[in-house]
């Protein structure tokens, strides 16, 4: 693809993805390319029809375990995504993980012999609404949290979210989720190798969910809760990976093996870092989307407080990868807790780095200012 093209689809991109009302982007995007952004821009070869998925990984804001002190003060909750909440606008498609269950009780919880040590995440039930506010449309259940308070939780979790209309998968009762938006009709399945999750291990199974919503939708995202955890495993390793005696999967391996058996976009989440991506057949591969909106009890020092925004362009019909924006992000300790944009966009070199060593085959190309694009 030559310079003047490759322009063109990045800006058009950012136009769809609704990204010049973003004034980081724009301001970024005309230092690099050295032209203004105009929303109604055309190129002699336009982009097809286009939806917009938005996703971030792990959002827990706030528990009622060890103590009340773990949630934030009085209403501070429901503002914490107020900054990064303009990000999600103009998607068709907004996705988390939702890190844990939401109870008001500790009935159920796990039991823990010192809970200082012991992560047990229950967000308080008015929580939900939050991400409902926030504009999450999609999210994950499926991750080593969501049974920290066992059927209660659980239930309780289902209930809200389908109360709310968040569209939900990853527990054994409901493996796939199926919704339309604006006449595009999506699938979904998520996994993780944690009990009551559908099982990130069992790529057999995984590919059977997979080749079944490609048979009926027009796009189909796949969100997986894998790979070992910390700031020691920000690498994709291509093997299985074993953390605290347990395996959490070959990401690298399970990713592939969905696109082959028909998925449009892998998300995942589990290692609270950010990790490299991937352009695999057409198809847009996010191994770890780190810490989003985690507010107490999960480590957010150096680079686990740093995570993207993906803003990821697909092609309506048929879910092929077109380009992306990485919006960077980064946490701190209360007071000033939340997520917040980066002005120093720490995690787009971080992104550049890992996706160069651990896709060295074939690495996507990821501009200075997080526009992501195939190769």
């Amino acid at each position: 693809m030559d310079v003047r093209k490759m322009r063109c689809k990045v800006l058009t991109g950012l136009c769809a993805a609704g990204l010049c009302c973003i004034p980081w982007s724009v301001v970024r995007a005309q230092e690099v390319f050295g032209v203004e952004i105009d929303c109604g821009l055309f190129c002699d070869d336009d982009l097809p029809d286009t939806v917009v998925v938005t996703a971030v990984g792990d959002v827990m804001l706030g528990s009622i375990l060890p103590d009340s002190s773990y949630c934030p003060p009085g209403d501070e909750a429901a503002h914490l995504l107020d900054e990064v909440r303009p990000c999600f606008q103009a998607s068709d498609v907004v996705f988390c993980n939702v890190e844990g269950s939401f109870a008001d009780t500790t009935l159920g919880a796990k039991e823990c012999g010192d809970p200082r040590f012991c992560y047990t995440f229950g967000m308080p039930t008015r929580y939900a609404a939050y991400f409902k506010e926030a504009g999450f449309n999609l999210v994950s259940v499926a991750n080593n949290h969501s049974g920290d308070f066992n059927e209660y939780g659980r239930a309780n979790t289902r209930r809200l979210l389908d109360s709310l209309g968040i569209h939900w998968a990853g527990f054994l009762e409901k493996p796939t989720a199926e919704f339309e938006v604006a006449g595009v009709k999506y699938g979904f399945c998520a996994f993780a190798p944690n009990q009551g999750t559908v099982q990130l291990n069992d790529s057999d199974r995984a590919c059977e969910l997979v080749h079944g919503l490609r048979q009926r939708c027009d796009v189909v995202i796949v969100s997986f809760h894998g790979g070992a955890e910390g700031a020691d495993y920000q690498h994709v390793p291509r093997e299985e990976e074993i953390f605290l005696e347990q395996s959490r999967g070959d990401v690298y391996r399970f990713a592939h093996r969905v696109i082959d058996a028909g998925a449009d976009l892998v998300l995942g989440h589990g290692p609270h870092v950010t990790r490299a991506v991937e352009v695999y057949r057409d198809r847009f591969i996010a191994y770890s989307m780190g810490n989003f909106a985690t507010y107490s009890n999960i480590n957010i020092k150096g680079v686990n407080g740093l995570a993207p925004i993906f803003r990821i362009l697909l092609e309506r019909r048929t879910g092929r990868f077109l380009s992306a924006q990485v919006i960077p992000t980064y946490q701190i300790k209360p007071p000033n807790k939340g997520p917040h944009i980066d002005p120093q966009a720490r995690v787009i070199p971080l992104l550049q780095q890992l996706t160069r060593e651990d896709i060295y085959d074939n690495p996507p190309v990821i501009t200075d200012d997080g526009v992501i694009l195939p190769q």
